[in-house]
C-alpha cells in the first residue's frame, strides 16, 4: 500500500485525550523517550539549545520550558548537561495530561532544579511561560495548522531568546522505517498507530518556513536532521 504524504493527516492520536492514563500511557511515554534518545533526538534539541547558551554567561540563571514535555527525558538530559558544563538552569516541563506530568515527577526526583506543570498551552496563564527559551520536541506535529500559529504566537511572546523546535520530516521513507521499529523495540498498539499517525501529522520543510513567514520571524533556520527531523530555530533578537 503506498503512503500519501502530500498532505498533513487531521487523523487523531491516542495520546491526544488529556484524560488518558494508565500502564500503556506509562509504557508508551518510556519507549518515546527511548526511541528518540537512540535516534538522535535528543541531541538535536540539546545543539539547538546550545546557539543560545553560546551567548550568555554561564553565571546567569537561564529559564527553559520544554512544552509536551512526556516523561521528562529531554528535561533531564538539559539538567546533567548544565550540571557537567556549570550552567545555571531552572527547567520546567508542561504537558496537558496529568498522568504523564505526574510519571514526569516521579522520574525527576533527584533533580532539584526541575518542575513540571500540568496544563493547556492554551489556556495557561502568560506568566507562568515567560522564560528565555522554550523547547518543543515531538509536540508540534499533534496541533493543526491554525492551531500550530496561535502556539507560536504565544512562544514568540514568552521566550526572550528564542525557540528551539524538534519535530519529524512527513515521509513515506520514515513511515515505512517506524514500521520496522515497531516490531524491533516491541512497541504497545498505543505507540505503533500514534508513531505511524505522527509521521503523517509531521511537515515539510516549505510548510515551517511558511509557518515563519507568517509569523514574521526574522531570525531562523530550518535544518534536516537524522532521523527524518526538522532543527527548527527561531531567535528572538
Amino acid at each position: 500500500m503506498s503512503i500519501n504524504t502530500k498532505y498533513r493527516t487531521d487523523e487523531p492520536e491516542i495520546m491526544d485525550d488529556f484524560s488518558l492514563e494508565g500502564d500503556e500511557l506509562r509504557d508508551a511515554l518510556d519507549k518515546i523517550a527511548k526511541i528518540n534518545q537512540l535516534l538522535g533526538g535528543n541531541k538535536l534539541t540539546l545543539n539547538g539549545l546550545k546557539i543560545f547558551l553560546s551567548k550568555k554567561d554561564k553565571n546567569r540563571l537561564l529559564t527553559i520550558i520544554d512544552v509536551g514535555c512526556g516523561n521528562g527525558d529531554m528535561l533531564r538530559k538539559i539538567a546533567d548537561f548544565g550540571n557537567e558544563n556549570g550552567y545555571n538552569f531552572n527547567l520546567i516541563g508542561i504537558d496537558a495530561n496529568a498522568f504523564t506530568i505526574n510519571h514526569a515527577i516521579t522520574l525527576s526526583t533527584k533533580y532539584q532544579n526541575i518542575s513540571y506543570l500540568c496544563e493547556d498551552i492554551f489556556t495557561i496563564d502568560s506568566t507562568k511561560i515567560k522564560c528565555d527559551v522554550i523547547l518543543c520536541t515531538l509536540t508540534l506535529h499533534h496541533f493543526k495548522d491554525d492551531e500550530i500559529i496561535e502556539i507560536l504566537n504565544v512562544f514568540k511572546k514568552a521566550a526572550n531568546l528564542g525557540i528551539v523546535i524538534n519535530d519529524l520530516q512527513r515521509s513515506a521513507i520514515a513511515y515505512r522505517l517506524f514500521q520496522l521499529l515497531c516490531v524491533t523495540f516491541r512497541l504497545n498498539k498505543m505507540s505503533r498507530e500514534d508513531g505511524l499517525i505522527s509521521i503523517l501529522r509531521g511537515f515539510k520543510k516549505k510548510e515551517l518556513i511558511a509557518f515563519s513567514e507568517k509569523l514574521n520571524f526574522k531570525y531562523y533556520t530550518i535544518q534536516w536532521k537524522w532521523a527524518f527531523r526538522y532543527q527548527w530555530i527561531i531567535q528572538n533578537i
